[in-house]
């Protein structure tokens, strides 16, 4: 790979930092989620680690770099949720550096410039390298080519920040690796853990049990007291701890889908704009003025359109006319201007001119013919690549592979399908001018020029006026109080969003909800939000119902959510009893079940590692018990996941010796020392005072 191409392709990836490696990748995890929205005194404060800020003036380019690579993975123009994904990446990162920086720096942890120097040039040269300027099939690093780039790179102004960029970042790769490196080999399996977990995975145990479903109380008869709840509270308060500040609101929608109305119009015009089309003179102008979707004015191979008009499209004649065709949520008109067979691929080589460089267009297209005068006499096309090609495939003789339509740009797409193996082309696109060899043409299949008009069925200006109005007199009406009451009045439906984090890029039943969640995040609980908010199919009307600070959480705070659960609670403490009651005098698990008016279950090859019972569910607290119990003897009643139960165990299964045990510890270490990584991170995280004001920038 040239140094202009590695530079062209890669500069904006180096930008983000340690986002993309793996380790940090890891060590961060889902764990990041810290931090409550506190105002800065800086308006450009993004949030702060310990005092030290991350300012917007470095954090927004690195949002714009990170979300035009999700763009380029996922497709599309962007969405709030990648916009999310982007911002809640960066930030990652930040922690992780700032995290991390400090931990290198107590630990004494560095990269010397030997380590960096072998890192770049050396035998073991890192990822980034490797990524860089390994062979794709081998993986074999071109250390000639590291060198040159290096050497050559430093000697130009504009390249040279590029290049310590990149040093940076092995270094800080270098940096992660080490500090991973010190947790995992802290990590030490005993025989003896060895030994237990190998017995948890594969020493079998049958037993039965008789069970008394909580199901089988009606939600109604149970009436849980403060006690009850109280209980639960304290019995569960670790469960309780808020990680971040949330906020949840409930909202009425006003659609601003189109009406008969506004079908019936869009039709009429899409039907006054075919007999247009029919007649217009010039297809890819009126095609390009009149349609909501730009579709290339060039050959396109079939797969390309919306199916329902691919696959009549192709099977038409040039000059053909179809449509319109409504399919999605738009009309479709489509002229078939012109078909022909053509390659599925091509393979090709290029010199790239810059007309800057010399004066003009005019000059470098003469340029152009000379070099293809020369190749016609038996120059080496590779030669003059690498002598007059600006483009950083003149270091392979200006080799461009083999590519497919769709991935040049139409001027050079047409002049490399269009013609055939061994024609010199000259053609000019915004990148310059360039001479073509056509090297060979692969495979045969139609291809078609098509002009194409594609018209969204959207809402009139009236339908979006009435439900602006409609929305608006809403707001005008609702309270506090009265913001439930109201939309049930009006025969509105309620919608509901539930603990939505500060960057959230969704909520339920919203599909651009950013600007509803910052305003909620500047209200109070009960708070009517003061503003109509525009979605892509409705009006939007919130109210904040509640917020839940970051930390742990009180009783009220999550008295209604855990209402389930200590109702269950209540059951439990019922059939408890009541299965006490059947144990007295009873020796026999049949003896139990018959007092209960229960069959008895039997359970064959149960291992205590995935304790599912056949037919039921997850049942922890019944497995623990039944691999802590004798064989004949009867239980007492364990309160589980989805009911009370009493078993009796048959017998167990023991495995043969474990044969290997280092091999067993060695696997154990493997994801102990990946869980300790992010604990790691996590201790981190818990030991700093970390700030997050995104909220009020995304």
């Amino acid at each position: 790979m040239g140094l202009m191409t590695f530079l062209r392709n890669r500069a904006g990836y180096i930008l983000i930092g340690a986002i993309g490696f793996a380790i940090v990748a890891f060590l961060v995890g889902d764990a990041i989620n810290v931090g409550k929205p506190f105002w800065a005194e800086s308006q450009k404060v993004v949030g702060s680690v310990d005092g030290e800020e991350i300012s917007i003036d470095q954090f927004g380019p690195k949002v714009d770099q990170s979300l035009a690579q999700f763009k380029q993975q996922y497709g599309g123009s962007g969405n709030p949720q990648m916009q999310a994904m982007a911002v809640d990446n960066v930030w990652q990162g930040e922690l992780a550096g700032i995290l991390l920086g400090k931990e290198y720096t107590r630990l004494g942890l560095t990269v010397s410039s030997d380590e960096l120097a072998d890192l770049i040039k050396g035998n073991n040269p890192s990822p980034i390298i490797v990524q860089y300027f390994g062979n794709p099939q081998t993986g074999e690093v071109d250390r000639a080519q590291v060198l040159r780039t290096f050497k050559e790179g430093y000697k130009d102004p504009k390249v040279a920040p590029q290049l310590r960029a990149v040093e940076i970042e092995i270094e800080k790769q270098a940096l992660q690796k080490k500090y991973a490196n010190l947790i995992t080999n802290s990590i030490y399996v005993t025989t003896l853990e060895a030994n237990d977990e190998y017995l948890n995975r594969n020493k079998l145990a049958s037993f039965k049990y008789t069970v008394l479903d909580y199901a089988s109380i009606p939600d109604a008869d149970v009436k849980p007291t403060e006690s009850d709840y109280s209980d639960y509270y304290n019995e569960n308060k670790e469960r309780f701890n808020n990680p971040t500040e949330t906020r949840s609101f409930e909202y009425v929608a006003f659609s601003v889908n189109p009406t008969k109305a506004d079908s019936a119009a869009v039709k009429t015009q899409v039907e006054k704009l075919a007999a247009d089309f029919r007649t217009a003179a010039n297809d890819s102008l009126f095609a390009a003025v009149n349609s909501d979707v730009k579709v290339p004015y060039t050959y396109m191979s079939k797969g390309k359109l919306d199916p329902a008009v691919d696959s009549v499209v192709f099977n038409l004649p040039a000059g053909s006319f179809y449509g319109p065709k409504f399919s999605g949520n738009s009309y479709k008109l489509v002229k078939v201007v012109d078909t022909r067979f053509s390659p599925d691929s091509v393979k090709a080589s290029h010199i790239l001119i810059d007309p800057s460089k010399l004066g003009g267009v005019d000059k470098a297209k003469k340029l152009a013919d000379s070099l293809r005068t020369l190749v016609q006499n038996g120059a080496s096309f590779a030669t003059l690549a690498q002598q007059y090609s600006i483009d950083g495939s003149k270091d392979k003789g200006g080799d461009l592979g083999t590519f497919s339509r769709g991935q040049m740009v139409p001027v050079f797409e047409d002049a490399a399908f269009n013609g055939k193996a061994g024609d010199l082309k000259v053609v000019t696109s915004q990148f310059g001018v360039h001479l073509i060899k056509i090297e060979k043409q692969v495979g045969s299949s139609k291809v078609a020029k098509l002009a194409y008009i594609e018209k969204g069925l959207v809402s009139s200006n009236k339908t979006r006026d009435a439900a602006y109005k409609q929305a608006n007199s809403f707001l005008n009406e609702a309270n506090s109080g009265n913001f439930a009451e109201l939309a049930k009045k009006k025969g509105l439906t309620l919608g509901v969003a539930d603990k939505v984090t500060p960057t959230q890029g969704f909520a339920p039943g919203l599909d651009n909800p950013r600007q509803l969640i910052r305003d909620a995040y500047e209200a109070d609980k009960g708070d009517v939000l003061k503003e109509v908010y525009q979605m892509d199919n409705a009006y939007v009307v919130a109210r904040v119902t509640n917020v839940m600070p970051k930390g742990t959480l009180s009783l009220e705070a999550v008295k209604k959510d855990i209402e389930p659960m200590v109702r269950i609670a209540v059951k439990a403490k019922m059939l408890t009893e009541k299965a006490n009651k059947a144990l007295e005098g009873a020796s026999k698990i049949e003896q139990v079940a018959q007092k209960l008016g229960k069959q008895v279950a039997p359970v064959e090859n149960i291992v205590f590692a995935n304790p599912i019972i056949p037919g039921a569910a997850q049942e922890n607290k019944l497995v623990g018990a039944v691999f802590g119990s004798q064989p004949g003897k009867l239980s007492k009643a364990v309160d589980g996941s989805q009911g009370v139960y009493v078993f009796s165990v048959d017998g167990f299964s023991n495995p043969a010796p474990l044969a290997n045990t280092y091999k067993q510890k060695e696997t154990m270490m493997q994801t102990n020392a990946q869980r300790s990584l992010g604990a790691a991170f996590q201790a981190l995280q818990d030991k700093s005072k970390i700030k997050d004001n995104r909220v009020k920038f995304y």
